[in-house]
């Protein structure tokens, strides 16, 4: 289904358009409405009783940095909006031009306690989306709307310490998106972090390098082939109040590995990122993402932005 374009929302069913700006302003809004910036992240990132198999209270990384490992909320759920540009093919081969994507997620976390100092961390992924990209299916570039790549993914937590955890995993990514929504293929992505608080700066502050790295190994044979490098040097900072601010708290420095995309020019996707949030009630946390890229010989996006809505349940 297409529809023509018109504003920031244009390409969207009108309904759809009139809920997505009501989430999107209605998550703003709420940020808004708490304007003294500030968590005290005792409240944010409780640091956990090693040893002992209790459900730990909601924590700024559960709600923060969106990737994460090592989190461990035992029940989550997720509302994310996500507004993103990037460079896509024009009517005319060889030109370029830009391509729109709204985004909506439901993701699911559920944590399994298996014994003292381990976790099982589950995670699925549910986005829609509206896009308007050009190919064969679409000459001119109206709005697709549809369901896009679903995704699960598994990661095994050990605490070290009440300052050290890992994790590692793998996540699966199915090609249940149409044509011009989705990638075509079946993926893979193993990952790792490893999370060490930093209690000297702030109750909640915590360094979490992240890597993963995805790979496509069977689907569409006629898409592009994925191989890609991903990494997220992530440094959250608990500040007053219950809120936090996180720098790079998505993997969104990229390596490209695989087949070149649309304006590519080299391997390498190196934005600035980072997100500022607050938590709201004791079981509810909201935040707001913004991405610009600063290296973009491999196209990832032109700009990103993201409203974060989760829940403790």
């Amino acid at each position: 289904m297409a529809a023509k374009k018109g504003g920031r929302l244009r390409g969207l069913h009108p309904r759809l358009a009139i809920a997505c700006r009501a989430v999107g302003g209605g998550l703003v809004a709420l940020l808004a409405t708490h304007p003294v910036i500030a968590v005290a992240q005792d409240a944010l990132v409780p640091t956990p009783t090693i040893g002992v198999t209790q459900l730990p209270p909601l924590g700024a990384d559960a709600a923060g940095p969106g990737d994460d490992f090592v989190a461990h909320t035992p029940n989550f759920f997720q509302l994310m909006y996500e507004y993103r540009t990037a460079p896509g093919s024009g009517s005319v081969k060889g030109t370029i031009r830009t391509v729109t994507s709204d985004f909506a997620y439901l993701r699911a976390d559920h944590t399994i306690y298996l014994a003292p100092q381990w976790q099982l961390a589950l995670r699925a992924d549910l986005p829609f989306l509206a896009k308007d990209p050009i190919n064969s299916g679409n000459p001119n570039g109206d709005y697709l709307y549809g369901v896009g790549d679903a995704d699960i993914q598994a990661a095994l937590i050990h605490e070290f310490d009440a300052r050290l955890t890992a994790g590692f995993g793998a996540r699966l990514i199915a090609p249940t998106g149409g044509d011009g929504l989705g990638s075509g293929k079946w993926q893979i992505m193993p990952g790792a972090a490893v999370k060490y608080t930093l209690p000297e700066i702030s109750s909640g502050s915590y360094i979490e390098p992240l890597v993963r790295y995805v790979v496509s190994f069977a689907g569409d044979p006629m898409t592009r082939n994925i191989s890609n490098l991903q990494f997220a040097p992530t440094v959250n900072l608990g500040l007053p109040d219950r809120w936090f601010f996180t720098l790079y708290p998505s993997p969104d420095i990229r390596i490209n590995y695989g087949d070149p995309v649309t304006g590519q020019t080299g391997r390498l996707f190196l934005p600035f990122n980072a997100r500022i949030g607050r938590k709201i009630t004791d079981n509810l946390a909201l935040s707001l993402e913004v991405g610009v890229p600063i290296i973009k010989d491999y196209p990832v996006y032109d700009f990103k932005t993201e409203v974060r809505l989760g829940l403790k349940f």
